[in-house]
């Protein structure tokens, strides 16, 4: 389809998995990036946030191989790459949803000014400004918020890749067929 702009982000959930194939996550990447990059105007890939904290600590060095690896198939790709792993700001919690994967609307947002700022366009803000303060809830209060985030998050989690199963099983694709994209209508 000749696309301006083509961004690829991938690999960094398969690191939280305990038994990830390395090699076979970076050979995916490197076939994607291989047809991407010349079928489009700029490739662009990403150096994805991660939250900082215990369990992180243990995925940091496969998130660190992925990433050096990503660096590489930028050079390899002539791809822009937007780090966005070396933002302090993607740390705040209040940009994550309450799952702790996936960002909020201002961790998109945020996302999309990084890009369109490696991109050499200008700058609506500094997407790593710091959030103002905020009020930190207490103790009792974040302990309740890791109890809730256990039981409708990461015990299902477990339980998906106990049973080999994947959360998108058994959803229809938001676009099956591949079509031009059409703006929506004002």
């Amino acid at each position: 389809m000749r696309a301006d702009v083509v961004t690829l982000v991938g690999g960094l959930n398969d690191t939280l998995r305990p038994k990830v194939d390395m090699g076979r996550v970076c050979g995916l990447l490197e076939e994607a990036a291989g047809k991407l990059a010349p079928s489009c105007g700029q490739l662009v890939l990403m150096r994805s946030p991660g939250r900082n904290g215990p369990v992180m600590e243990r995925f940091r060095p496969r998130m660190e191989e992925l990433f050096d690896f990503v660096d590489g198939l930028a050079a390899r790709h002539g791809a822009l790459v937007v780090d966005l792993y070396g933002a302090p700001v993607l740390a705040d919690p209040r940009l994550w949803h309450a799952d702790r994967l996936h960002l909020t609307a201002e961790g998109h947002r945020r996302v999309a000014e990084a890009v369109w700022q490696t991109l050499g366009l200008a700058a609506e803000d500094d997407w790593r400004a710091p959030l103002a303060p905020g009020v930190l809830p207490g103790w009792a209060a974040r302990r309740g918020s890791d109890l809730q985030f256990a039981r409708e998050h990461l015990v299902p989690w477990i339980g998906r890749r106990v049973t080999g199963r994947s959360s998108g099983d058994g959803r229809p694709a938001k676009r099956p067929d591949l079509l031009p994209y059409a703006p929506p209508s004002p």
